[in-house]
């Protein structure tokens, strides 16, 4: 907790700007800038776990756009945090966005908030704390700015040069801007009231409110990611500084085949004329593929975590498996960049199935379609596999690991 001059103790709200659609950023499979990848995570992530590590932080409202829940949940899969995180849905505009997250934490007894870009991810906990010390000394208002070093123009349509434009008492404003909560609520709520939506950040609404804004040192390093080269230069920033640690994991299982009216592989259910033994649904792909990416981390393998002596795991989908493995892949700060599942079986016939089983196996663990493989062979009608007794499965991941420096 932060404390005011008068020892009262204040709380600190986040409001993470993130329902842009990143036009200058150009169009990317990954979606909109605040969800591509730098350094092994996507920039949102990045932002996130500033504040998640951040003492002062107390609650965190993160406003995306109505077409990027999934995009959001997939990126969320990467951050543990015990600081509460939720979402709520943007307007058209950022002001609209950021009112919307203010309305959120309306009723969350926070005394301060700071609202902050998405896409800066390069802010640090020093800014942070220069930022509470202004609020706890009691002021309504504060901007985190750096001041303009560079020589403006000013110029008319044509491009003309018309006047030299003094740099004294100049700043190129930041975030996260940060307010006292109720003050800030109250001026966002007076500007959509009055049809003013012409507001380029929130210092200026509370500027407009009459609201004294004070000026902390910004960082060089706090810059917005707008366009195409500002992420290719993020990424290359991020990863330069890292060793690579890259991890190869293997699994292998075998289940038996006895009487019954189908298999279970990769999520997918497959009608056939037998069916695979196993005390859950006998998922012999995604228990092998588990196992490759416990493998990755030293975190044992599938019987260690879901022991098939205990009865909760009877019939029980092996989704269960494969999730809980990514995830302890994600804790233990590893990124999973390809999974590789090769089955062994005379029958079911794979192929009409391979493509719905990629796909299950990139809603599992959070990966493009395109980093997931699934083949499969026959064993030449030798040995158990040959005489249809069972189904065997070998599988591979890799996972990249956050590298040290």
């Amino acid at each position: 907790m932060l404390q005011m001059p008068s020892k009262q103790p204040i709380s600190a709200g986040i409001v993470i700007v993130a329902a842009g659609r990143g036009e200058r950023a150009g169009s990317s499979k990954e979606g909109p800038k605040q969800y591509r990848m730098i350094g092994g995570k996507p920039v949102i992530v990045h932002t996130l776990e500033n504040f998640m590590t951040w003492e002062a932080a107390t609650e965190i409202v993160v406003v995306i756009h109505p077409d990027d829940e999934a995009l959001y949940a997939r990126a969320f899969r990467h951050i543990i945090s015990a600081t509460p995180i939720e979402t709520v849905h943007g307007g058209a505009t950022r002001q609209q966005s950021v009112l919307a997250g203010l309305r959120y934490l309306k009723d969350k007894h926070i005394s301060h908030v700071l609202i902050h870009d998405a896409v800066r991810p390069f802010f640090d906990h020093a800014l942070l704390d220069r930022i509470a010390e202004s609020l706890d000394a009691g002021a309504p208002a504060v901007l985190p700015a750096i001041p303009v070093i560079d020589t403006l123009k000013r110029a008319d349509n044509t491009g003309t040069v018309l006047t030299t434009v003094s740099r004294e008492h100049l700043y190129a404003a930041q975030t996260p801007q940060s307010f006292a909560f109720d003050k800030i609520l109250e001026a966002h709520e007076k500007a959509a009231a009055s049809g003013r939506s012409d507001f380029t950040d929130d210092a200026s609404i509370a500027e407009w409110m009459g609201i004294p804004v004070t000026i902390v040192e910004g960082t060089n390093d706090n810059v917005k990611l707008t366009v195409k080269n500002d992420i290719a230069m993020a990424d290359g920033k991020l990863s330069a500084s890292l060793l690579p640690d890259v991890r190869t994991g293997n699994g292998y299982d075998v289940h038996q085949l006895v009487a019954g009216d189908g298999v279970t592989l990769c999520g997918v259910f497959i009608p056939h004329d037998q069916k695979l033994k196993g005390h859950s649904d006998a998922d012999v792909a995604l228990h092998a593929l588990t196992d490759a990416l416990l493998a990755t981390c030293g975190a044992g393998d599938i019987g260690d975590h879901f022991p098939p002596s205990d009865p909760q795991w009877k019939g029980a989908p092996s989704r269960i498996f494969i999730e809980h493995a990514a995830r302890i892949v994600r804790e233990r700060g590893g990124t999973i960049m390809n999974a590789d599942v090769s089955l062994i079986a005379e029958a079911p016939k794979i192929g009409p199935h391979r493509d719905a089983m990629r796909a299950k196996l990139s809603d599992y663990l959070g990966i493009d379609i395109e980093r997931c493989s699934v083949k499969a062979t026959t064993n030449e009608a030798i040995g158990f596999v040959g005489r249809r007794e069972g189904i065997a499965a070998i599988a591979t991941a890799t996972v990249v690991y956050r590298g040290r420096k």
